[in-house]
Order: C-alpha cells, then structure tokens, then sequence
C-alpha cells in the first residue's frame, strides 16, 4: 500500500512539473515570440489565427478531442493512458496563459525555438519517464497505424503527421516561422531523448523476459513495426527455460513498447541497452552498403 501510495506521489510530481515546463515554455516562449510548431501545439496555434478564442481554450478542445477519438477507435484502455494529460495540462496552460511573464520576447527567434525546443522537450521527458502519454499527434499516429495505415510505422506516422503542420504553420504564419518550427522540433525530439537515455544513444536495445512474450512480440512487429529476436534461455537459479525478445528501436519508440508491457505482464523483466550505431537494413539504421 505504501509503495502504490508512493508511485502516485511521485508520479503526481513529475507529471505537475513537466506540464509547468511546458505550459510555459508556450506561454511565456512560443506565443509572445509568434513561433508555432509540430503536434497539438502547432495545430492550436494555427487555428488560433482563425478562431478568436485563447490558446488555452483551443487546445483544450483538441486535447479532449483526441482523446475521444482515442476511447471510440482503441479503447478505454488506451484512452485512460492520456485521460490526466488531457485534463491537467490545458488546465495549466489557462492558468500561465492569465500571467504576463514572458522568457523572450520578439528579441531573437532563433533562440526561442532553440529555448521552447528544450524547455519542451524536458517536460515531456519527465512525463514519458513515468510512463505517461501526452495523447497528442503520438496518439493520432497511433490511431492511424492501427485503423488505416497499419503496414507503416509509428515514427513514420509521427514525422508527416508533425511535417504537415509544421508546413501549414509556414503557410499561415510565413516561412520564417515554418523554419524555426523546424528548428524547435528537431531540439525538442533530442531533448526528449537526453532526458530519457542521456546524451550518447541515438538508439536502444530492449530485452524482455515475459511470459506474454507472445503478445508483446505481436505489439512490436504490427504496432511498432519493428522487427523481433526470439532467444530461448535457461535462468541460472531455476534452470527454468524461458523466452526472451530482443528489438532494436528509437529511445521514443522504447517508451511505447514498456508502456504497452507494464498494462500486459507488470511482472515483466526489460533490459534497455542504449547503441550508438546500427549498421544494417532497418528504419533509422546505418546502410552497410558504402556510398
């Protein structure tokens, strides 16, 4: 009981922190900057420019939006994974969004994008690290993979999804602001990732011992579309043989696959090895062949 008890509080922790980083690194960056980006933030600020009513409120109808969407097309169990994001976040965001602080201001846009781009993606770190989803275009992607286009991946889905936005905000607000989208995006993926593995991956190796090895497997290769080793091992205590899974993936990709193992078989054991080079066949991997 007192483990569960504390797991809450500190998952109540990091999810209040990182949704105070980000919150203002929108309202007191982005906004006042007139800078947009990929995502639920970009979409928001796009519509803001044709509908007169705040940022917070917008997204906060975008938010709850996909995650309606997410409940009728995957279910409540995938829906209740972003149900606290949906709610706390946008909630934030009205409350930073009645202050006038602001970090930068129309003084250098680079260094905005490169600011929010950070500030960003640490908040979203802190929240993927315990295993939250933020139910934006990562869940769209997701429905997409699963209803529409399940032969192309998740991280495929995400870059156009995140692209086309990006492209609109140019279309709306000017190519300048496209570009330091751009910009911001790309900080905000590696920050991500900083925060999640640390500076030196670029990707990881995951190794799972599960008695649901089955359906984990099944998870990576359609929903992932990764591929899958299958080891037979023997533990040296209990001379029991088990199976064990072996994937090569992206650090964002890694947080899917354990949050999708933690609501299969929580008894799970995952080994997660950070790679700085992959040389072979395989998206993101090195081509062996020379150029």
């Amino acid at each position: 009981m007192k483990e569960k008890i504390s797991k809450a509080i500190l998952d109540l922790t990091f999810i209040t922190v990182g949704c105070v980083i980000m919150a203002f690194s929108v309202t007191g960056i982005l906004i006042p900057n007139g800078l947009s980006a990929g995502g639920i933030t970009g979409i928001a600020r796009i519509l803001q420019n044709y509908i007169p009513f705040s940022y917070s409120l917008l997204f906060y109808f975008l938010a709850l939006t996909v995650f309606i969407i997410s409940w009728i097309t995957l279910g409540w169990k995938e829906a209740r994974k972003i149900l606290v994001m949906a709610i706390m976040y946008p909630t934030i965001l009205i409350i930073f969004e009645q202050t006038d602080f602001y970090l930068l201001e129309r003084k250098d846009m680079f260094l905005a994008a490169i600011y929010f781009g950070v500030l960003n993606g640490v908040g979203m770190g802190l929240l993927f690290r315990r295993g939250y989803s933020f139910g934006g275009t990562d869940t769209i992607a997701k429905i997409i993979n699963k209803k529409i286009l399940p032969f192309v991946s998740m991280s495929q889905l995400l870059m156009f999804i995140d692209g086309i936005i990006i492209v609109l905000s140019g279309i709306v607000y000017g190519r300048n602001v496209a570009m330091y989208a751009l910009v911001a995006q790309l900080v905000y993926t590696k920050s991500i990732d900083a925060i999640l593995f640390g500076f030196g991956s670029q990707k990881v190796k995951i190794e799972i011992i599960s008695d649901e090895h089955g359906e984990i497997e099944q998870y990576i290769i359609n929903q992932i579309n990764r591929g899958v080793t299958r080891y037979e091992i023997t533990g040296g205590y209990s001379g029991n043989k088990r199976t064990m899974l072996s994937t090569i993936c992206s650090p964002r990709e890694s947080m899917l696959i354990k949050n999708f193992i933690s609501h299969t078989d929580s008894d799970a054991f995952v080994n997660v090895l950070p790679i700085n080079s992959v040389w072979g066949t395989g998206t993101g991997f090195e081509s062996l062949k020379e150029k």
